[in-house]
């Protein structure tokens, strides 16, 4: 009987398993890291004290810095940014006309998804503390520093 139960394990094995899915691209915490001191270092340039918050696509957050000299409260609106743009895969600039919605829909500029070269999402990062659009640009030079994208590729 063990010999049996030993043979079918073995078969079970080489079969592989049954309804596995396709591994798809995941941002990792290299890149997260990438992206956020590239964002610290593009803020320390411009004398702008930031939050940046660098989401994976599910949602989770990877990497967190509030700048020294930047309010408390930027570092939660960051998350706020951030997590809109990894889940919905929509910059918060454009949410922003969307209208009024759920309470974790961003509506202040500074959220950007991000995107593996071939288009697939992976996360956001949001950035607060500055203006708005200095907010975006910073979330953007960590996205291209890390060798990915702040959009979906184009299928045209």
């Amino acid at each position: 009987m063990r010999k049996f139960g030993a043979t079918m394990l073995a078969m079970a094995t080489m079969a592989g398993p049954l309804g596995a899915q396709t591994a798809r691209p995941m941002l990792d915490y290299t890149s997260a890291a990438k992206i956020r001191d590239t964002c610290v270092a593009w803020a320390t340039e411009r004398k702008l004290q930031v939050a940046i918050a660098v989401y994976d696509e599910r949602g989770t957050l990877l990497t967190l810095a509030l700048m020294d000299g930047a309010a408390t409260a930027v570092s939660g609106y960051a998350q706020w940014k951030g997590r809109s743009a990894a889940t919905i895969h929509v910059a918060s600039a454009e949410t922003a006309n969307w209208g009024r919605g759920p309470a974790e829909l961003a509506t202040w500029e500074g959220g950007t998804p991000i995107f593996s070269s071939d288009g697939v999402p992976l996360g956001g990062v949001g950035v607060s503390g500055a203006q708005s659009s200095e907010d975006a640009a910073c979330g953007q030079a960590g996205i291209a520093a890390a060798g990915l994208r702040n959009v979906a590729q184009s299928h045209d």
